[in-house]
């Protein structure tokens, strides 16, 4: 894959949200049960943790080394959590290496298992 469509790709998913996030500002609000907002994410912030996400997926995949990895990327305002199982250390420095160079990255916690090494 090369870059052009991964910003595809990121944009498409990125256009979907916001839009999900237009159609749910207009919809009426019952006060009374607004749950703080300290835990919830705003739309822009789910947006941009969807784009981080899917970028850091992206680029995971495109190496080599970690195309066959069983990783699993998630993001929480922009802390980027990687779990799953990869076939050695030096893949897990890797995957952690690619996730930190994602514009829009805080952080990464690596909550990866190395095959056969529990």
């Amino acid at each position: 894959m090369n870059k052009l469509n991964i910003a595809t790709i990121a944009a498409v998913i990125a256009l979907a949200f916001s839009a999900n996030a237009v159609v749910a500002a207009d919809a009426p609000k019952d006060e009374s049960k607004a749950a703080p907002t300290s835990t919830k994410e705003s739309a822009g912030e789910y947006v941009d943790d969807s784009v981080i996400t899917s970028k850091v997926k992206a680029l995971i995949f495109e190496d080599a080394s970690l195309k066959s990895a069983e990783i699993n990327v998630e993001t929480y305002k922009g802390i980027v959590q990687l779990t799953g199982f990869v076939k050695s250390r030096a893949a897990i420095r890797k995957a952690v290496k690619i996730a930190r160079s994602v514009k829009g990255v805080k952080s990464v916690k690596n909550d990866m298992i190395v095959k056969g090494k529990q």
